[in-house]
């Protein structure tokens, strides 16, 4: 597999934000996080803002809800145009159904995962997915540092993906730079979210090549 990078929006300009996305158009996909002030404690934007960035991205839309009631609101993500939707361990009630009325309506359905949560309990699930989300920091909040005792996790994870033939991919999620990606693709991780590295610098492109140049030759080695 080839590493892909998900810049995030959540450390762009909100008021400049197609400009923001045009910066990133060589990205592999556009990483939006739905925040709605209940699941975590901040607050973001919702399905009239994550609509039009479907409409004027040509990249993938990558929607993780950090939402209360996912298997309510998932689907409607969908509708939008998201490619794919990831909702958390602890806030759905029934995670295959709800990913399957995902694939239903054609999109990617994506498992996250907390820092503390453990991955175990969904191996016997995993093949439902087309993606694991490993959170490297706690959600709801950008620029937070980097969290390397995830790293199990992933490995583990990767592991059974291996061991059972699954196409799997792994995103990671909190922390990812130049300075970390080699970590995370060694680790098994081959779907990086990167937001404040990506935005934070003055050339947005030359930091997502950084980025996957780095992730990729971990991940090869």
């Amino acid at each position: 597999m080839s590493i892909q990078i998900a810049p995030s929006i959540l450390s762009a300009d909100f008021c400049n934000l197609e400009r923001d996305l045009k910066a990133i158009d060589h990205a592999d996909m556009v990483h939006v996080d739905v925040m709605d002030h209940h699941f975590v404690p901040n607050l973001t934007l919702g399905e009239p803002i994550v609509g039009r960035i479907c409409e004027v991205t040509d990249l993938p839309v990558d929607v993780h809800l950090m939402i209360d009631d996912p298997d309510r609101w998932a689907p409607e993500y969908a509708k939008l145009g998201a490619a794919s939707v990831s909702f958390h361990m602890g806030a759905t009630h029934a995670p295959v159904r709800l990913a399957r009325q995902l694939h239903d309506m054609g999109c990617k359905a994506c498992f996250a995962v907390r820092p503390a949560e453990p991955v175990e309990p969904i191996f016997d699930i995993l093949d439902e997915f087309d993606m694991i989300l490993i959170m490297t920091v706690e959600p709801g909040f950008g620029g937070q540092k980097f969290l390397a005792n995830q790293m199990g996790k992933v490995r583990r994870l990767r592991d059974e993906i291996t061991a059972r033939g699954l196409s799997t991919h792994i995103q990671v999620d909190g922390g990812v730079s130049p300075q970390t990606a080699h970590i995370v693709a060694d680790a098994g991780a081959d779907v990086l979210v990167a937001g404040s590295a990506v935005y934070g610098a003055q050339d947005r492109a030359n930091a997502i090549d950084e980025i996957r140049n780095k992730a990729q030759a971990a991940y090869q080695s």
